[in-house]
């Protein structure tokens, strides 16, 4: 094993660490997908995708993987250069642009997994995941709760997150009210998500969610571990079951 990666042994084997570092990652969206990005190129992902129309600024820093010179900046040349800076030798290929029905079928995301963390400003996310599972690609969705982090997977045998746009104008809404009703099916409290969730349903039409710097790297881990499983073959949760990591009561 490399000296970069010498401190991943006994939980990473060696031949596992040889196996993820050309195992290519495709990250759509550079806000959520920033921490996992760099979580998963510290673990030993060096064949990263990414991609992102956004620039930088200065309200993502509560939360984001930049810093104040990064402002105004687009945010995958912006994440690419951190990454390059922590690994110079890694493969990171950035597309410093927005998603759309054009270059979706036309950019180069040759991957084995996919990471949707797209604005669902629009249908895009949804023509992701088809895109994806029409090349047999299984794709994660990350959510971050503020004082938690929430996924799935989508696979090309599994139900699509389309069954959930409906009910409220605001998808991520939806997308509240189902890890509601899948926590409280495992007897977990909900009552502090479900108060987040009347609070932001309030505002949901004029402002993107609000998170917390916590989520994200809950998430990333989340993440991070879910990647790992699917490139050694293990098991794991599709939709519409889910993981959920919580640092609420």
């Amino acid at each position: 094993m490399s000296l970069r990666y010498k401190r991943n042994i006994i939980h990473i084997k060696e031949e596992e660490q040889q196996r993820i570092q050309d195992f290519p990652v495709l990250i759509g969206g550079c806000g959520i997908g920033s921490y996992i990005a760099e979580c998963l190129l510290r673990m030993g992902f060096e064949n990263l995708i990414i991609i992102d129309g956004d620039i930088v600024e200065l309200t993502n820093l509560n939360r984001q993987n930049y810093v104040v010179g990064d402002i105004g900046i687009n945010k995958a040349m912006a994440l690419k250069e951190r990454l390059m800076a922590i690994n110079p030798d890694a493969k990171i290929t950035a597309y410093p642009e927005f998603l759309d029905r054009n270059n979706l079928y036309s950019l180069d995301l040759n991957c084995k997994i996919a990471i949707n963390a797209l604005d669902f400003s629009s249908d895009i996310p949804f023509l992701f995941d088809e895109y994806m599972a029409q090349k047999n690609i299984p794709v994660v969705h990350p959510y971050n709760l503020g004082w938690a982090g929430f996924l799935t997977v989508i696979t090309p045998e599994s139900h699509n997150l389309r069954s959930l746009d409906k009910e409220h104008q605001a998808f991520e809404i939806n997308v509240g009210k189902f890890i509601v009703d899948r926590l409280q099916e495992k007897n977990i409290d909900t009552k502090w998500l479900e108060d987040f969730l009347s609070e932001y349903g309030k505002i949901a039409m004029d402002s993107p969610p609000p998170q917390l710097s916590l989520g994200l790297y809950l998430l990333a881990g989340m993440v991070c571990q879910v990647v790992f499983n699917i490139a050694m073959d293990k098991a794991i949760r599709v939709f519409p079951e889910s993981y959920y990591l919580s640092m609420r009561e």
